[in-house]
């Protein structure tokens, strides 16, 4: 194996940071409606991703097959919804909870592969299941003591989970067929102009915003997306796939301290509980999981 030009797992902490920012960006680009930051933060990514299609992937791209196309089709509008869903929930709930919540994806991914696929659960699944989800009782049992709007932030960040979840089952066939970057232009594409329709149908203004909110429209493209995960998937080459999957334990812890340092936001008592609670849970999930190899977390587009 040739020697790595820097070492991976410092390209997987600046991955983790990278990814950590997005909740933060989105609280920061607030005066734009929810549907439209997730909108502009893929159609930038699009527009980024464009010359790097024409010039090497062009072949690649005429040749994916009818099913290939309508199964990123379904994929695409799960990723536009995951991204409406939880981004809206930072309008109700906190970084923190958010997060954490929407974290759990592997969980709801390994549910789906249960009752789709017929996998079979470990009992060491079936434990850090049951951990995490009360961890996740814990944030939102909190969080209603707060406020009703905080647990309905909740309510949609878990919504979210799920939307990525169909996200990975229904593209994980295509994604085995087509490179990184074919597939993930290919998504991004219908999941923008899914985004688009859903804007124009609800009547969410395209224009109208400040310039500070169009570089956090920008930053949202380029920092999660290519310094976050482009780094995660350059790191497989060196590193186990379980440890890129152990990396997502790490991203409420630091989107939470993003959160504290830039926006003040407070971790409650319950958050920080149910928080390690989660961590602990998806942790374990993790690591039992991928001894048998039945779950991979891909990180491309979901934080």
């Amino acid at each position: 194996m040739d020697k790595p030009p820097f070492n991976p797992y410092l390209a997987i902490s600046i991955g983790v940071l990278s990814v950590s920012t997005s909740a933060v960006l989105v609280k920061l680009a607030g005066d734009a409606p929810a549907s439209i930051i997730a909108n502009y933060r893929l159609f930038i990514a699009v527009l980024l991703m464009t010359p790097y299609i024409l010039f090497y992937k062009t072949k690649e791209f005429r040749s994916i097959s009818k099913k290939d196309w309508w199964l990123s089709g379904v994929s695409g509008v799960f990723l536009a919804f995951h991204f409406i869903l939880w981004f809206e929930s930072l309008n109700y709930t906190s970084v923190a909870s958010s997060v954490v919540l929407v974290t759990m994806q592997p969980i709801f991914a390994f549910l789906g592969t249960y009752f789709f696929f017929k996998e079979r659960f470990t009992a060491g699944a079936v434990i850090s299941m049951i951990i995490a989800i009360t961890g996740s009782v814990v944030i939102s049992w909190g969080d209603f003591q707060i406020s009703g709007q905080a647990l309905f932030g909740d309510i949609l960040a878990l919504l979210g989970a799920v939307m990525v979840t169909g996200y990975f089952l229904v593209g994980q066939h295509v994604r085995k067929r087509l490179s990184l970057m074919t597939y993930t232009f290919v998504v991004y594409s219908i999941s923008s102009i899914t985004l688009i329709l859903y804007n124009v149908i609800t009547t969410k203004p395209f224009t109208g915003y400040s310039t500070e909110t169009w570089m956090y429209f920008l930053a949202l493209a380029i920092i999660p997306t290519f310094f976050g995960h482009t780094l995660f998937n350059w790191a497989l080459k060196w590193v186990s796939t379980s440890s890129i999957s152990m990396s997502i334990v790490f991203e409420p812890i630091g989107a939470s301290l993003l959160a504290y340092f830039i926006l003040g936001e407070k971790i409650s008592g319950f958050q920080w509980l149910g928080g390690a609670i989660v961590i602990f849970g998806l942790s374990l999930f993790i690591f039992s999981t991928s001894k048998q190899n039945k779950v991979t977390i891909i990180h491309d587009a979901n934080s």
